[in-house]
C-alpha cells in the first residue's frame, strides 16, 4: 500500500490533527537570508494532491508532505537502503512525532487540486534518538555556512544569475543542511541588482561583503568554471573560509555512474568541493576536540596494531606500552601468531603519547593500515 495514501485513515487524521492548525505549524519562508541550514530540515519538498476541493487538497498535502520529507532526510543522512526499509516498516502516524514544523515556499490551488514545495523541519533530540538505533550517528553541530556564488564562462559569454549550468548545480547539490552548509544565493531581483558577473570576477569586495551579509554567511567564494576538452570543465574556486584558506584548479571529467548514466560533470565537481570541505571541517573538529581533551585530560582511545615475532617480545612490548607516560590501559582485541590488534588508552594529545612511546624505546606511527607500535 502507498504509505502516503494510509494518511487517509482517521486514525492519522486525528493523529495529524495539530497539524492543521497552520498557525501552530507553519512559518513564512524569508525571501532572502539567512538559508535554512539545520541538518533536520528538507527543503524543496513538492507536493500535487487532487482531491474533492481545494482545502481537501491542501490539507492532504499538509499530511503528504510531511512523509515524503521524512524518508528524504532518512536518505540523505542515513541512506538509501535504511529509508527503503523504513518505508515498508513505518506507518505515517509513527513519523508526525518527528515533525517540528512547516514552511510554505509556493503555492498553487485550482479546483479540487493543490500544488506546493514546503520546507519541513523535524525535531533534532527525537531524529538523532531514532537514526541511533540504526547504527546512525547524526550530529546537530555544524560549520559555518559557505556562500558561493557560481560564475560560468560559457562559449556565449560568463554568466552569473542567467541560464548559467555551473550555478543549476550547485542549487542541485542541496547543500545548506550539510555538514558544512553551502549557500548558493537566490539569484532574485535584489541579488541581481547587489551583484553583477564582473562584480564577482573582479573581487569587488564591498559588493561581495553586502551579499554575504544578506545570506548571514561568515565566508563566501566565487567558484569559476570553464568548459574543457573531451567534455571537461576546468574548476577555479580560491579563497579564505573559516576551515582555511581555499585553492581548487582542476578539470574535473565526466565520470559515469553506477548504473551506467553519466551525470553532468557540472554536478560532480560540485560534490567533489562538497567533500573538501567536509574533510577539512572533520580535521578540524578533531583537532579541537583533541585539544580539549588534551587541556581536561579526558582519556582518548586509538585503535593500534602491534607485529611481533614471539610471543616473548609481544609481553616486552606491552610492558613498555603501559609503562608510557599518561597510557592508562591497554585493552587486547585481537591475538595471533604474527601481531595483535589494541585498544590503547591514554590522556593529553596525540603527538605526546608519540613522544612517551619514544622515551619507552617504541615508535607509534600511522600508515596506510592505520596505527601502528614496534620498537625503535
Amino acid at each position: 500500500m502507498n504509505v502516503i495514501r494510509m494518511l487517509q485513515g482517521r486514525a492519522i487524521v486525528a493523529a495529524l490533527a495539530g497539524l492543521l492548525a497552520l498557525a501552530a505549524f507553519l512559518q513564512p519562508v524569508l525571501a532572502g537570508g539567512p538559508v535554512e541550514t539545520s541538518p533536520f530540515a528538507v527543503q524543496g519538498v513538492d507536493v500535487d494532491v487532487t482531491s474533492t476541493d481545494a482545502t481537501s487538497a491542501k490539507n492532504q498535502a499538509l499530511m503528504d508532505v510531511q512523509v515524503m520529507a521524512f524518508f528524504q532526510l532518512v536518505e540523505r543522512l542515513g541512506s538509501p537502503e535504511l529509508a527503503a526499509q523504513l518505508k515498508e516498516k513505518l506507518k505515517p502516524e509513527d513519523i508526525a512525532p518527528f515533525l517540528r514544523s512547516l514552511s510554505i515556499e509556493k503555492e498553487t490551488s485550482a479546483p479540487g487540486r493543490y500544488i506546493g514545495t514546503f520546507t519541513v523541519r523535524f525535531l533534532p533530540a527525537k531524529m538523532q534518538k531514532f537514526l541511533a538505533g540504526y547504527n546512525v550517528s547524526v550530529s546537530a553541530q555544524q560549520a559555518d555556512p559557505v556562500l558561493v556564488i557560481p560564475v560560468f564562462r560559457a562559449t556565449d559569454g560568463t554568466k552569473l544569475w542567467e541560464d548559467n549550468p555551473w550555478r543549476q548545480a550547485w542549487i542541485d547539490l542541496k547543500g545548506e543542511q550539510g555538514l558544512v552548509p553551502i549557500v548558493i544565493p537566490l539569484g532574485d531581483k535584489d541579488d541581481i541588482d547587489a551583484l553583477t558577473t564582473q562584480d564577482a570576477l573582479s573581487g569587488d569586495t564591498v559588493k561581495l561583503n553586502a551579499i554575504r551579509k544578506r545570506y548571514d554567511a561568515p565566508s563566501l567564494l566565487v567558484a569559476q568554471a570553464e568548459p574543457a576538452e573531451d567534455g571537461g570543465l576546468h574548476v577555479y574556486i580560491e579563497g579564505d573560509t573559516k576551515l582555511g584558506h581555499v585553492n581548487i584548479n582542476k578539470v574535473y571529467m565526466p565520470e559515469p555512474a553506477e548504473d551506467g548514466s553519466t551525470p553532468p560533470v557540472e554536478a560532480a565537481a560540485a560534490q567533489a568541493f562538497q567533500k573538501v570541505l567536509y574533510k577539512a571541517y572533520q580535521a578540524q573538529a578533531a583537532k579541537i576536540a583533541e585539544e580539549k581533551a588534551a587541556r581536561d585530560n579526558t582519556p582518548q582511545a586509538l585503535t593500534v596494531t602491534v607485529p611481533f615475532n614471539s610471543p616473548r617480545e609481544w609481553n616486552a612490548i606491552r610492558s613498555r606500552i603501559l609503562n608510557a607516560p599518561n597510557v592508562s590501559a591497554v585493552d587486547l582485541s585481537s591475538l595471533d601468531f604474527s601481531g595483535a590488534t589494541i585498544r590503547l588508552v591514554y590522556t593529553h594529545s596525540l603527538e605526546e603519547l608519540q613522544g612517551n612511546m619514544q622515551r619507552v624505546g617504541l615508535s607509534l606511527t600511522q600508515g596506510g593500515g592505520g596505527w601502528v607500535i614496534q620498537p625503535m
